[in-house]
Formats: C-alpha cells, sequence, structure tokens
C-alpha cells in the first residue's frame, strides 16, 4: 500500500510554501503585529488568491480547482507552519466548503466566485458562552414573512475582517437553521476580541438581524446535519494548522540545539536534549498521521467522526508537549518576542483549545463507542 500524499496534495502544499517562505518571514509578521489594525494582511492575502490557493476546494463551476479536503488540508499545514495571517481556513473551510456543499444555487453563484477571488471573506460562528452547540442560546424568531435573529456568538474567527458569517440559531419550536449573514446589514454588532494567538477574533451581536428562507443553508429539516458538517470539517482544519504548528516549532528547536553551545559543545549532543527533541518528532509524527487520517477520510466521503476526535485529542494533548518541549529547549530564547517561537507556542495553544480540547474529544469518542458507532 501507498501512504504518500498524492501529487496535487504535494504541489498545492509547495506552491504555498513558497509563497510564505517569500512573503510571511519572522521579520515581516513582527512589523504587521506592531501596528494597530487586526493581524491580516491584504497584500499576502492576494498573492495566495492569485495562485488559486483559496478556491483550491470550490467546485469549478463557481471559479475554483475543485480539489478535495486533503489538498486543501495541505495548504493549511502550511499557513500553521508559518502562522500566516490571513482568513484561508475561515473563507475555505468554514464558508466555502459549507456553501457548495449545502448552498442553493443562487447562495453559491452570490458567494463562491467571490470567496474565490478574495473578494468576500467567509467564516462562520460556532461557539456561544454557553455548553451545547446544538441548543444555541441565539435564536430566530419570525416576523411576518422573515426572521430576526438575536444572540451573541463569540470567538467567532476572522470575524474582524469577514463579510459573511455562518449563524447556527434556535428556531420556534426547538428546532436548529444556519442562516448566511452579512456583517453589514442593520444589527449586526461586531467587537473585536483579544486573543492568544493574536487572530483577528470578534464578538458578534445580533439584535434583531432580519434574514429570510432564502438566507437559510440546508432545508427546512438539515440545520443539525449542516452544524454537524461544518464542525467536523472546521475540526479537521484545526488539526492540520496544528501539524504545521508543531513541525515548524520543532525545526526550530533543532536548529537552536545544533548552534546554541555550552562547556563548549553543541546542546543538540546533549543526551537528555536528544532524548526530549526525538519525544517531540515523535509526538509530531502522531499529530501528522491522525491529522491525515482524519482529512483523508473527509475527502474520501467515509464516515471520518471518531478520526477527527483521534487528531483533535492529538492535536490538543501532543501539540502541548511539543511546544512546550521547544520552549524549554530554547531557554530565554524561548519567551523573547523577538525571536519567532513564541507565536507557535501561542497558536497550539489556543489550537488546544478550540472547538473542544483532549477532554471533550475523549468524551466525545466514549458517546461514540457506547453508542456503537465507533
Amino acid at each position: 500500500m501507498n501512504f504518500s500524499p498524492s501529487e496535487d496534495h504535494l504541489a498545492f502544499a509547495g506552491l504555498a510554501a513558497q509563497i510564505f517562505a517569500a512573503s510571511a518571514s519572522h521579520d515581516h509578521l513582527r512589523g504587521l503585529e506592531a501596528g494597530d489594525g487586526p493581524r491580516f494582511d491584504p497584500e499576502l492575502w492576494q498573492e495566495v488568491v492569485e495562485a488559486g490557493l483559496v478556491g483550491i476546494a470550490v467546485p469549478e463551476a463557481y471559479g475554483g480547482a475543485g480539489q478535495g479536503f486533503f489538498e486543501l488540508s495541505g495548504i493549511i499545514e502550511e499557513v500553521g507552519r508559518r502562522t500566516a495571517p490571513i482568513p484561508l481556513l475561515e473563507t475555505a473551510v468554514l464558508g466555502a466548503l459549507p456553501l457548495a456543499q449545502f448552498g442553493t444555487e443562487a447562495q453559491k453563484q452570490a458567494l463562491l466566485p467571490a470567496a474565490a477571488r478574495g473578494e468576500c471573506i467567509l467564516t462562520a460562528a460556532l461557539v456561544e458562552d454557553r455548553g451545547d452547540p446544538f441548543r444555541p442560546g441565539t435564536r430566530a424568531e419570525v416576523d411576518g414573512d422573515s426572521l430576526r435573529l438575536h444572540g451573541r456568538k463569540i470567538c467567532v474567527p476572522a470575524g474582524q475582517i469577514a463579510h459573511r458569517v455562518l449563524v447556527p440559531a434556535r428556531l420556534d419550536g426547538g428546532g436548529l437553521a444556519v442562516f448566511i449573514v452579512d456583517t453589514a446589514a442593520e444589527g449586526v454588532r461586531v467587537e473585536p476580541l483579544m486573543t492568544t494567538s493574536g487572530q483577528p477574533e470578534a464578538s458578534l451581536g445580533l439584535e434583531g438581524v432580519r434574514v429570510s428562507e432564502t438566507d437559510r443553508l440546508g432545508g427546512a429539516d438539515e440545520g443539525p446535519e449542516v452544524l454537524a458538517w461544518i464542525r467536523e470539517r472546521a475540526t479537521a482544519a484545526q488539526c492540520s494548522l496544528a501539524l504545521g504548528v508543531c513541525e515548524e516549532a520543532l525545526r526550530l528547536t533543532a536548529e537552536y540545539t545544533k548552534a546554541r553551545k555550552q562547556f563548549g559543545q553543541p546542546l543538540a549532543t546533549f543526551q537528555a536534549v536528544g532524548q526530549r527533541q526525538a519525544d517531540a518528532y515523535v509526538d509530531t509524527e502522531g499529530v501528522r498521521l491522525t491529522a491525515w487520517q482524519a482529512a483523508w477520510r473527509i475527502s474520501a466521503g467515509l464516515p471520518a467522526a471518531e478520526a477527527v476526535a483521534v487528531a483533535k485529542y492529538w492535536a490538543a494533548t501532543a501539540g502541548q508537549r511539543v511546544v512546550h518541549a521547544a520552549a524549554h529547549l530554547h531557554g530565554g530564547m524561548g519567551v523573547d518576542r523577538d525571536y519567532p517561537l513564541h507565536r507557535y507556542f501561542l497558536y497550539a495553544k489556543q489550537l488546544e483549545l478550540s472547538l473542544g480540547g483532549s477532554s471533550y474529544q475523549l468524551r466525545s469518542l466514549g458517546k461514540m463507542l457506547a453508542q456503537g458507532t465507533a
């Protein structure tokens, strides 16, 4: 059996790596982060758009390349490797994929070509300050021939710069629906949030925002299915992002310990240092195996809930071990914000907790075992 990635996967990831190496260097990111605006680089975004990478999984009929989730995951991995300040995961995974799968023809024509051209930044508001994501506090109340959305979403990825947001809301009678909301619509309040990694997330207030049936994503009874579909792919994409983060943190550590000397010898020659790095390498390979397995199953149209939960568990637990080892072996340099390692440490911490950490994933796996679905 051949477990190597496809040529397309490697080619798209390689192209993304070239772009990010040239335009998302440490010095460039440090300058961007010193500014007052959100952590977003419009020029880099345009480069990625012109390379066709934003629409890589958008169907060809709507201006994309028509590739699968596995090819897209390779590009997202490179975003993590450079902590690139662009909303690729948000637009491609949280927005374009659900629209391509569940959208009406009118919705697809209106948003997918613009998303592939980078003109419309998409995202999804999947988090509230209460427990069950499938029982949101945000509600959609009937108002004549339309509906009014009331509620508050938090930690909306790229919420500060997004043009459209997919918003799950509870219907009268207890049902669930996902609506496409224009962030410029009356009643939408976007409040920037200070995040661990510096990502431009936002709190989204919805104060009587008017939507109609034409803004609903999916059929009348498909709300829970649409939300589960989005969360599964969003979680898998975060695992790919975590893989890039771990790989680069490990690479930086290997380079540093080869160059840094104590007692006249490179740190890398010390047995304890070598053992710590070896453990981090094994953890990184665990993140790779599980992230690739989840992404491949999604891309192949196979049941992936179990694989995604396992991958997220590894991304959360092993990812923390990798970046903590990297910080430890760097000594004081590991906490110096003039050195790039701090970005990977902070990214890994935010990814650990986003859409459920290790305990949440273990509970999810336990439920699957109890129900006989794992």
